[in-house]
């Protein structure tokens, strides 16, 4: 689906800009906060879902309420360049850093390294074992630079939404 097919108008923006703060809302809250009707709400939902402008819908868990059960686990940003940048050599790293559960994002960037990962293990040794099998075991990581979360100041899913669009 190219982009030309896509068209939205003021009411969808601020469908997905509600829907980016908070998703549990029912379909009768959203529909009455946009003063739509229900229906009209649903089916302009299932639009953008079909779409594709919604990925998915998840809860979003507190770091600090989780950490007071299972401890406050490691995150770790890393910087991982390759020895090879050709496009087989890329994607196999790719495909093997996005198939581990402890890697929550990949990034293909440039210039500088070729990938940053955000990571999150439970603790150091979980951290040891997933970057051994990430780097260590990969001929084709050249060089891997850590750099470990010591607080988070903020975060948010949310993306720019114009208020207009064009």
């Amino acid at each position: 689906m190219n982009e030309d097919s896509i068209s939205l108008d003021a009411i969808d923006l601020q469908l997905l800009r509600q829907l980016q703060r908070d998703a549990s809302l029912s379909n009768q809250s959203l529909a009455s906060l946009l003063h739509l009707s229900p229906p009209t709400c649903l089916r302009r939902v299932k639009r953008l879902q079909s779409l594709g402008l919604i990925e998915q819908q998840v809860a979003i868990l507190s770091r600090e309420r989780l950490a007071e059960v299972t401890g406050h686990g490691l995150q770790a940003i890393v910087e991982v360049s390759l020895d090879r940048q050709d496009s087989s050599s890329l994607m196999q790293f790719e495909r093997k850093a996005v198939a581990e559960s402890g890697v929550q994002q990949c990034w293909r960037v440039s210039p500088g390294p070729d990938f940053v990962l955000v990571i999150a293990t439970l603790d150091m040794p979980a951290y040891l074992t997933l970057s051994q099998k990430l780097f260590t075991q990969d001929a084709n990581v050249r060089n891997v630079k850590a750099f470990f979360a010591v607080k988070r100041a903020k975060f948010s899913t949310e993306l720019p939404i114009p208020e207009v669009f064009r």
